[in-house]
């Protein structure tokens, strides 16, 4: 009996309305695999689709204009599902892009592409001779397949590996106490893995925890957070994001807004409850799948989505959290929970110039729209010792403003501090000679300021409430002014706590 296949070509139709010229005798490109057996062409950026020898029917896209790593996937288990496929969508365009979109994207481009009478003739010419029915859900059958898809089982000719670099193997999945994804040091065992397969919802976030590691020194905690696709491409839309551009030049009130906003980031805390006994977090670190950005990934990421099975179609902010152990011998696990805490948020406030004690600044707190007032009670010019600094090869800025304040009504230390608009100066090399060029460098400042802002400190207090006190940036001169900007700091969803064990 005639495979679909077989039978398609015996009805010799003219499919170029619908993106699938015919042509296999067209060089192949440097992309096409290993024993590819060429179908169809799209006509346009070299773009055809296969089948492969050792997979069957499976019908794969070739785009030679992609970038690395996505110049080929699968887009149909068998040649039926491609034409059930094509008879959904209209044309194989839309099959073709699918790795990139969401599904926002794929139905608007169905709707700004609607059929046309050509099209509509060649695709019910197929469905009647053939008797097949559209695909119901193209887009999840897609994605599907390519997220179980194992791409490494793809082979290509020498020419691909001459313009692709063979990415470097994913080494054999092991969680250390003091590691991190990127490895460790040292001679301590892997920690043991116990799976949990924990989802949660927090705040609209779907949160998952797949497993724990039981080590020597403490335990290890793996956290995933689940990111729509399209969450991810409105944020690198509204910030003009790209593998080239990935927001280093913001100033310090836009890398606070795109901080709050980032939906791939995770502020948070956690405290650990094992056994009635609370275990607190030592360090930890942190991967993000994007998939906005395959090609972007790092190895670590792939490393943690394919060890959990993770969905690529989706975005994952992946925390690895480190809790010791209060006691030399391991406990055992009886009752596990994890409390989790979100760290406030920064939102930075108005601009403001003070001189002489006794000036007040009026703001409304965003959050609250309380009116609060600031009130100047000392303000001067002071000037680091050098002995602070023990580099004998570089000169570090000495020169800072100190301001004391109060606040009225006062706010909690974690809600509100005054910050400097400027960095501190970057150190600078010490001349040899006068006419000796200067370089410039980001060795960070620690004693006060410090090299992105300065520090707020609390002392004490004072006839008219507490006391505050901020530091304003260094500079290698006196500066006759300085402008300050508040910042508020907030909060914005309630601590959650899970049963783990």
């Amino acid at each position: 009996m005639a495979t679909i296949y077989e039978r398609y070509l015996k009805m010799n139709i003219d499919v170029s309305r619908i993106g699938l010229e015919r042509g296999e005798s067209k060089s192949n490109y440097f992309c096409t695999p290993k024993g590819a057996k060429v179908i169809g062409w799209a006509g346009v950026d070299g773009i055809h689709y296969c089948f492969v020898r050792g997979f069957g029917e499976m019908v794969f896209a070739v785009s030679p204009m992609n970038t690395p790593g996505n110049y080929v996937h699968p887009v149909a288990r068998d040649f039926m599902d491609f034409l059930r496929l094509l008879l959904a969508c209209g044309d194989a365009a839309a099959l073709e892009q699918v790795y990139c979109w969401d599904q926002a994207q794929f139905d608007a481009f169905l709707q700004a592409n609607p059929l046309t009478a050509e099209q509509q003739t060649v695709l019910d010419t197929i469905r009647e001779e053939l008797l097949l029915a559209p695909m119901e859900q193209p887009f999840a059958y897609i994605k599907e397949l390519q997220a179980e898809f194992d791409y490494s089982r793809i082979k290509y000719t020498e020419d691909y590996y001459e313009w692709v670099p063979v990415e470097p193997k994913i080494p054999e999945w092991k969680v250390y106490f003091d590691g991190n994804f990127w490895g460790h040091h040292g001679r301590e065992r892997a920690g043991k893995e116990i799976s949990l397969d924990k989802r949660f919802v927090w705040n609209d976030e779907v949160w998952y925890i797949p497993a724990i590691y039981i080590c020597g020194k403490g335990l290890v905690v793996d956290f995933c957070v689940q990111v729509p696709t399209e969450h991810i491409r409105s944020f690198m839309d509204k910030w003009n994001l790209s593998i080239e551009k990935d927001g280093a030049d913001f100033t310090d009130e836009q890398q606070m807004q795109f901080d709050a906003e980032n939906p791939l980031a995770i502020n948070i805390n956690a405290e650990v409850m094992l056994n009635g006994t609370v275990l607190s977090v030592s360090h930890g670190c942190g991967v993000s799948w994007n998939p906005c950005f395959p090609e972007g990934n790092g190895l670590e990421a792939k490393s943690a989505t394919q060890h959990y099975g993770l969905d690529p179609a989706y975005g994952w902010a992946i925390w690895r959290a480190a809790f010791p152990w209060t006691k030399k011998r391991k406990p055992p696990l009886t009752m596990l929970s994890v409390t989790l805490m979100q760290e406030p948020v920064a939102m930075s406030g108005p601009h403001f110039h003070v001189s002489a004690p006794g000036e007040c600044i009026a703001f409304t707190h965003p959050t609250t729209g309380a009116r609060h007032t600031l009130t100047l009670q000392e303000y001067e010019r002071q000037e680091m010792s050098r002995e602070h600094f023990v580099s004998q090869n570089q000169e570090f800025p000495t020169h800072y403003t100190v301001m004391r304040y109060t606040l009225s009504p006062d706010l909690p230390d974690s809600a509100f501090t005054v910050t400097d608009c400027v960095r501190s100066d970057q150190p600078r090399q010490k001349r040899t000679y006068p006419y000796e060029p200067q370089a410039s460098g980001s060795v960070y400042i620690g004693i006060i300021g410090g090299a992105d802002g300065p520090t707020a400190i609390i002392s004490g207090g004072s006839g008219q409430g507490r006391l505050h006190v901020a530091c304003s940036a260094l500079h290698f001169e006196p500066v006759d002014e300085v402008e300050w900007r508040l910042v508020f700091y907030e909060k914005r969803r309630q601590d959650v706590t899970v049963e783990l064990i």
